[in-house]
């Protein structure tokens, strides 16, 4: 489909969705445009579909690629967001399949993370400022708290459609490919960890970098594999894969009132993300002085935030 669509779009586009493994799609969204923007960190992981809901554009980016070829370590986040910037994103939904690291969240319920544990090796990219200009931007609460009561409110609403939604608590992002071992699992249970992925980071942490507000929607597929002490069974790709095709409607229906709520405060504060404007940019100019400014450092900060330098 997407070969047939313009390879152009003309208007900004404020909310996008970073679709995970389990959901690949949104019933309702008509694909008007398939864009691939090149940024300083090269192409983003698949096309850009822009996909059209009573007039208002969405941008939707497979995090995996079109196929689900890419694994985790591979993703090319920088890329990612930052072609997600270029259209005019300043609001975020990721979607990702978790494990759950809790008795209380069961396979096919959702959380709605607030924390996050880096358990990442720091093989994947993480940061667009180096190389000659430096930030340090606060990471404290990783994601966007106003956008996570849009979320709240739309799931509250679906309570008598099986849908299932935890409230704060802590994602850890491991490396991956593979699963956790035993004894992992059960020292991130004693952590206080309650979900875990290979995909939160540094996704989430570019977004923030980006002045992005970004919120991730996790969906349990299995127990990891601290239960199979407690008679359950290991986490594998056939459990993941079952739960995901069970709940796959339950999640495209979450996601699309998310949209449907976020498109109607399209051009509002929250969604335009004017509470972190002005974030990074000041932890940018603050930190490296004029003298010791790379030139291309500096380009690669400009695609972010045009007219950067100028100010």
């Amino acid at each position: 489909m997407a070969a047939s669509l313009p390879t152009t779009f003309d208007r900004p586009v404020h909310i996008a969705v970073i679709g995970g493994t389990g959901l690949s799609q949104i019933a309702g969204y008509v694909p008007v445009a398939a864009v691939t923007p090149v940024t300083p960190w090269g192409t983003p992981s698949s096309a850009i579909l822009i996909l059209e809901h009573a007039g208002v554009p969405i941008a939707f980016l497979s995090r995996h690629g079109k196929h689900h070829e890419i694994a985790p370590h591979e993703v090319p986040a920088r890329a990612n967001i930052a072609a997600l910037r270029s259209l005019g994103v300043r609001t975020v939904i990721a979607f990702s399949a978790v494990g759950s690291l809790q008795e209380h969240i069961k396979p096919m319920d959702f959380v709605l993370p607030d924390q996050i544990i880096d358990r990442t090796k720091g093989i994947r990219p993480f940061t667009f400022f180096e190389g000659g200009v430096v930030g340090h931007v606060g990471f404290a609460d990783p994601f966007d708290a106003k956008i996570s009561q849009v979320v709240q409110s739309c799931a509250a609403s679906m309570k008598g459609e099986g849908v299932t939604l935890h409230t704060g608590g802590t994602v850890v992002c491991m490396e991956g490919p593979q699963f956790s071992t035993r004894a992992e699992s059960n020292m991130y249970r004693s952590w206080g960890g309650s979900v875990i992925n290979m995909s939160a980071l540094p996704e989430a942490k570019l977004a923030r970098e980006a002045e992005l507000a970004y919120q991730m929607i996790c969906m349990a597929t299995d127990y990891d594999c601290w239960r199979n002490t407690e008679g359950g069974e290991d986490v594998d790709v056939a459990m993941v894969m079952k739960y995901m095709a069970a709940n796959s409607e339950n999640a495209k229906h979450l996601v699309g009132a998310v949209l449907d709520e976020l498109c109607k405060q399209e051009n509002t504060d929250l969604v335009l993300a004017k509470h972190w404007e002005g974030s990074a940019q000041g932890a940018v100019k603050f930190m490296t002085k004029p003298e010791g400014r790379n030139p291309e450092a500096m380009k690669r900060v400009e695609y972010l935030f045009p007219g950067f330098w100028e100010n």
